[in-house]
């Protein structure tokens, strides 16, 4: 009876080893649907539409892109992980992902065990700017002016868990000083705000706010990276302006699909996203959209996440942040 249970057993193992191996093989033979949980024209969505085209090619299937914004990413990550795991369904992810799970207390799925990653696609240096009329030159009076009025001056986001949000709450944690946040609706109503004023401070995607830094609409006080970035080589990183030598945030993208879903195609869509975007051509128009490309493998993504997750964490609990 017992080696009637353990044949039966290793056969049904063998079966859906075979059956997997089947389906890799004929991967993809149909559409591919890319949710991307932000709106038309938002930083990630621009950058996923840059490069998945050149993506459909390489698969040989059309890639569906479909934007679901809402609730951090929430409302369409949460398709994706309940969607079945073949393939055939893939998630834009974004820095939201690393910080979701602490500041949203009621989660529809679970970020690590619903959801696995494929490869990290892009990062985004931001740069610390400032409305002309917010009287700083650099960044230590920045920080001077803010302590002398905790709580007064109002720095915009482009939502709450948006990338805008989390940097500047982790630098106002690190130096210790208190701002107003004001969130908005997108980057787009974002830079609006700080360059009409609303607001007066706002960590912003260098493309985004390059254009009006020199216009003199915006003054850029430093970079989020730990270099400086060629197209604002007069702002110093954060690390040179505070004397912190290890302070380094960027906005980051990547791709998901739902937990189960067969290690031969995860191997596949990684290698096919990995030679897309190590082609010149789409390096270059990344870059023109302020990104730079990556391209990791799986497990270089999960140990980034990891990281994402340990130090959002810290901070929702050093800071007290909620979004619900």
């Amino acid at each position: 009876m017992l080696r009637s249970r353990l044949f039966l057993l290793a056969l049904s193992a063998f079966s859906l080893l075979i059956s997997g191996f089947a389906t890799a093989q004929d991967y993809p033979n149909r559409p591919i649907r890319l949710v991307i949980p932000w709106p038309v024209g938002g930083g990630t969505d621009v950058t996923f539409r840059l490069w998945a085209p050149v993506l459909a090619e390489s698969l040989g299937q059309q890639i569906v892109i479909d934007n679901r914004a809402g609730a951090s990413s929430i409302i369409g990550l949460d398709i994706v992980a309940k969607s079945p795991p073949n393939g055939y369904t893939l998630g834009a992810s974004n820095i939201a992902f690393g910080a979701n799970p602490f500041l949203i207390e009621k989660m529809p799925f679970d970020s690590e065990k619903d959801l696995m990653p494929v490869s990290l696609t892009a990062m985004v240096p931001m740069a610390l700017t400032v409305h002309p009329s917010v009287p700083v030159k650099n960044v230590k009076e920045l920080i001077a002016l803010a302590k002398a009025k905790p709580g007064a001056m109002k720095y915009s986001s482009a939502g709450n868990a948006s990338a805008s949000h989390l940097v500047t709450e982790l630098f106002l944690d690190v130096v210790g000083a208190k701002m107003l946040h004001v969130p908005y609706k997108g980057g787009g109503p974002q830079v609006i705000s700080t360059v009409g004023g609303e607001t007066g401070v706002a960590f912003i995607p260098i493309p985004n706010s390059l254009p009006h830094i020199r216009s003199g609409k915006l003054n850029a006080l430093a970079v989020s990276t730990l270099k400086r970035d060629p197209t604002l080589r007069d702002a110093p990183t954060i690390a040179e302006a505070i004397g912190i030598p290890d302070f380094e945030v960027s906005e980051w993208h990547g791709v998901v699909v739902p937990t189960g879903t067969p290690p031969a195609i995860v191997r596949r869509l990684h290698q096919e996203i990995a030679k897309v975007l190590a082609r010149p051509d789409v390096k270059e128009r990344l870059e023109g959209a302020g990104a730079m490309a990556v391209g990791s493998t799986p497990e270089e993504m999960a140990v980034y996440i990891k990281r994402e997750f340990t130090r959002w964490s810290k901070l929702i609990k050093s800071v007290g942040i909620r979004i619900d």
